[in-house]
């Protein structure tokens, strides 16, 4: 579970440029609406673009699709598109006023591949089929899991961010799903993780309904 290194050491020029963009337009349309918690936005550059960036050296280079729940201000379904700007990324999110974020940011951020926005609940949107699938700070683990086996393919990989907790929402989660999740240590807090997870089943006694 070794941290990993900078992922944002060695990006391009294009790369910063692009992130630099999601930053600007963050921190022009939280003066209207709250994407990101205020304490949190003197350092947004640690605590949500490195944050999220984590994430992508864990995709495969194979990997097309993308589909991250609950994207709320853009972590971490933006910042991978601006780094990884070949995948073919879908942002579910229920806020009309955040999708409309995310919608700008895209655009400004100049991406070949366009993130497609979907304004609706997770668990009604229409199914992602993708290769991977992501969610930051969003639901516990059972919940993640439900939620993600309607919008990932059968040999899709979740990526979650998960705070000190993760040993407990993972014990909880085992009730109700089998599944073998890798912690890898998270280079912006000692206590956090992302859990990356590959193929996983319901157990016998069934999956959860949904609450």
């Amino acid at each position: 579970m070794a941290p990993k290194q900078d992922p944002l050491a060695d990006v391009s020029r294009e790369t910063r440029r692009r992130l630099e963009v999601f930053v600007e337009t963050l921190e022009r349309w939280q003066k209207a609406i709250n994407l990101v918690s205020r304490n949190t936005l003197d350092g947004v550059w640690k605590r949500h673009i490195l944050d999220s960036a984590q994430v992508v050296p864990l995709i495969p280079a194979t990997a097309e699709t993308l589909a991250d729940l609950g994207s709320g201000g853009g972590f971490p379904g933006l910042v991978i598109a601006a780094m990884r700007p070949d995948l073919r990324v879908t942002l579910i999110e229920s806020d009309a006023r955040k999708a409309a974020f995310l919608g700008e940011v895209g655009r400004r951020m100049g991406l070949e591949n366009q993130p497609k926005i979907a304004i609706s609940r997770i668990e009604v949107a229409p199914p992602a089929a993708a290769d991977i699938v992501t969610a930051r700070a969003l639901a516990p683990m059972k919940q993640l899991l439900h939620w993600a086996q309607r919008h990932r393919k059968d040999t899709a990989i979740c990526l979650f961010h998960k705070g000190k907790d993760w040993q407990t929402e993972v014990e909880e989660a085992k009730k109700e799903w089998d599944f073998s999740p890798e912690p890898i240590a998270s280079v912006t807090d000692r206590d956090a993780v992302i859990l990356r997870i590959g193929s996983y089943r319901a157990t016998a006694s069934g999956a959860p309904s949904g609450s």
